[in-house]
């Protein structure tokens, strides 16, 4: 039996080059690290952003969701491009995060939700407005001087980010 039509097979050996070539560029999009400061600050500012929805729904979740930490994993070593008030925020509250997260983690591991209710969340507000504050400030300014296309290419120069 030809699984492929027979007749039809000159299509299969468009389409699965074709395929293979767009999962090869999912992937390296997705591996690439942050290498400029705009990078970094951008992907800082998005888990920043996404941590400060994850917070206002913390009250009315039955099951909260752990904070997003990945960018600051990879580049706390890299924030010397920061003001030092920002960085401290950030640093701040990262690690607030962090702690919170490790919290999550041992609530889910005993079952129990007494853990998570002894987490005081006021206090992380502060160093998380500064920060994505101190951030934004930031990119307004930097990305200005470096102009557009300054930010990550796709798969193709010239088409974009």
């Amino acid at each position: 039996m030809d699984f492929f039509g027979g007749e039809g097979s000159s299509q299969w050996t468009m389409i699965i080059p074709l395929i293979v070539l767009i999962v090869f560029s999912v992937f390296m999009r997705r591996r690439k690290s942050e290498n400029t400061p705009q990078d970094i600050a951008s992907s800082l500012l998005n888990d920043l952003n996404a941590n400060q929805g994850i917070m206002e729904r913390l009250s009315s979740q039955v099951r909260p969701t752990k904070l997003k930490i990945g960018s600051w994993q990879r580049n706390n070593a890299k924030l010397g491009f920061l003001d030092d008030a920002t960085r401290s925020s950030v640093t701040n509250f990262f690690k607030m995060a962090e702690d919170f997260n490790q919290q999550m983690d041992t609530a889910k591991r005993y079952k129990t939700t007494s853990y998570i209710s002894g987490i005081n969340t006021e206090r992380m507000q502060e160093p998380l407005a500064k920060s994505r504050e101190g951030l934004q400030e930031w990119m307004k300014v930097n990305m200005q001087q470096a102009g557009p296309g300054a930010g990550r290419q796709g798969c193709l120069p010239g088409m974009g980010g």
